[in-house]
């Protein structure tokens, strides 16, 4: 590993923050979060310690899928600002050092969208092709939906266009044909273009169904794959450190094809999926077993190339991965109430009420985020525990106002509790009880144990750019990973049981010395070759192996 180029390759050793823009802070009080606010509030996010700001869609939209049914691809919604005070967050970010990378939606765009009302009016428009049209439904073409119980199929006629269009996602989100040139053409544009107003890359929306073409008539000129590593080398040109995050919901051995040949020539970084599922199987067991499976069965991946762990995304925390057996034990443990299960695959809950609270089993959870191999990513409102609103439909959630002081509106906004989108929750987890200002004052707060944790996570590259594997602890409830970079060796223990643990395992170090606690100062002297050490119950430990 070539240590000289970690500055080129900064997400292996980043800290990810996604937000929505019009949920995290109202800058002008009329109930929308803006640039303005946001701005405003970067000061919390660069001393937690963040280096990376992910942005859920911030484009004109009709807002019927939260802003990814966008309707154009090249400016700001104006409920969120002007381009004026995206321009001054950018910069603003960058003075703090903050990268910041959005979401590139192009699977689909509005029905709304120009382009779509152009193509359903004039058949010989060249924008009708930007589109996938049949006049019957295709038997061989693709059927299966995303939001099982929202939508009941992947075709949608059109009265005005006389032909039925195809779309994955909601009937008002038709989908681009991107075996027509000219959109990826557009598609190119769109990116060339956010690079240039100073972003740092991409989170991918759903990327296995854009590189999809079935269903489509014509014959793509590049495989699916060759064109995500054209793109790939298109963003990498315009920008030499610009990155694409991608959502590739898929089993492990396919996940590795989208990092590209050896040397990483697609994604720079995908989401570690099966990590987050097996994690909480682990959690409703109380056996690390299925999270050091999920773990063991990942591919290896390219020195440049990089996973994003999470605890929970923005969308509803799926469990498609897992059996329907070992779902069902998930749901029994976190979400008994068919009102918290969605697409009968996930949960719309986020952990704190899913762990009722219990705040050792949440470090717990969060001590495994900073620890695992990969680049942890954080949703909004995690770093103060803060809860979800089942009132509000869907996945939308786990995407509730960010509640920064106490009071009706959580600090959101100056106007009225009804005039916010997506109010906070009531009871244990409203904004008297979860907010940024009350944790602040408090040392021993879950805000001031993460702002530790991420410092702990940035001054252990390792943990990004080391070599990694599962080791056996003697002890079923407990996940040990051993880190190699070099000469150092860093090993982590997460007990996932109740009860004490008694961990025994082998550092691989020869003539180690002592174990030193980088989380405080409960150093492990060598006594033997083997390293023996106490968890208490939901305990974890960080320790770096050194020898003589």
């Amino acid at each position: 590993m070539n240590l000289a180029r970690t500055s080129d390759l900064w997400w292996k050793n980043a800290v990810v923050y996604c937000l929505d823009v019009e949920t995290y802070a109202d800058g002008n009080g009329d109930g929308v979060g803006d640039f303005l606010g946001l701005t405003q509030r970067l000061d919390h996010l660069a001393g937690l310690g963040v280096t990376c700001l992910w942005l859920m869609p911030f484009y004109p939209t009709p807002n019927r899928d939260d802003g990814y049914d966008l309707t154009d691809h090249y400016a700001i919604d104006e409920s969120l600002g002007t381009f004026g005070d995206f321009t001054e967050f950018v910069r603003t970010a960058a003075d703090r050092g903050m990268r910041v990378i959005s979401d590139l939606v192009v699977n689909h765009t509005s029905d709304q969208h120009p382009w779509f009302q152009e193509a359903r009016q004039d058949p010989d428009s060249p924008l009708r092709d930007f589109y996938v049209w049949r006049d019957e439904v295709p038997e061989d073409g693709p059927h299966g939906v995303v939001f099982p119980g929202e939508q009941e199929s992947a075709w949608t006629y059109d009265e005005v266009a006389g032909q039925y269009y195809h779309h994955r996602f909601y009937h008002h989100q038709p989908d681009l044909n991107v075996a027509n040139e000219a959109v990826r053409d557009e598609i190119r544009k769109v990116i060339g273009f956010w690079l240039a107003q100073g972003l740092s890359g991409f989170r991918v929306d759903a990327v296995p169904f854009f590189l999809e073409t079935d269903g489509i008539d014509e014959t793509m000129e590049l495989a699916p794959h060759d064109y995500l590593r054209d793109l790939c080398a298109f963003m990498t040109r315009r920008s030499g450190g610009a990155i694409m995050l991608g959502e590739v919901n898929l089993e492990p051995e396919q996940q590795r094809e989208f990092f590209g040949d050896e040397d990483g020539d697609e994604l720079q970084m995908l989401f570690n999926f099966i990590g987050m599922q097996t994690m909480y199987l682990s959690l409703a067991r109380g056996d690390a077993g299925p999270l050091a499976d999920g773990l063991r069965s990942l591919p290896d991946i390219p020195d440049e190339g990089q996973w994003a762990t999470f605890v929970r995304n923005h969308d509803e925390l799926t469990l498609d991965k897992l059996t329907d057996a070992e779902r069902e034990e998930v749901f029994a443990a976190f979400g008994p109430d068919p009102d918290m299960q969605v697409y009968d695959r996930g949960l719309r809950r986020r952990l704190p009420p899913m762990l009722d609270g219990d705040e050792r089993r949440i470090r717990l959870v969060y001590s495994l985020l900073f620890a695992l191999p990969g680049t942890p990513t954080i949703f909004y409102g995690e770093e103060i525990g803060m809860g979800e609103n089942l009132a509000v439909e869907g996945r939308r959630s786990v995407r509730t106002s960010m509640q920064w002081q106490p009071g009706p509106t959580g600090g959101f906004t100056s106007a009225d509790r009804d005039q916010v989108r997506r109010p906070p929750p009531e009871g244990d987890f409203d904004p008297d009880h979860v907010n940024v200002r009350d944790q602040q004052a408090d040392p021993d707060s879950l805000l001031n144990w993460f702002e530790r944790m991420i410092r702990h996570r940035r001054d252990l590259p390792i943990l990004g750019w080391g070599e990694w594997e599962v080791v056996d602890t003697g002890h079923t409830a407990v996940l040990g990973v051993r880190h190699v970079l070099d000469d150092e060796t860093v090993l982590t223990l997460h007990n996932l049981a109740a009860t004490p643990s008694h961990v025994d395992v082998d550092p691989d170090v020869e003539d180690w010395q002592v174990a030193r606690d980088l989380l405080g100062d409960q150093h492990v002297e060598a006594d033997g070759s083997r390293l023996v050490v106490d968890l208490a119950g939901h305990g974890y430990r960080w320790l770096r192996i050194e020898s003589s």
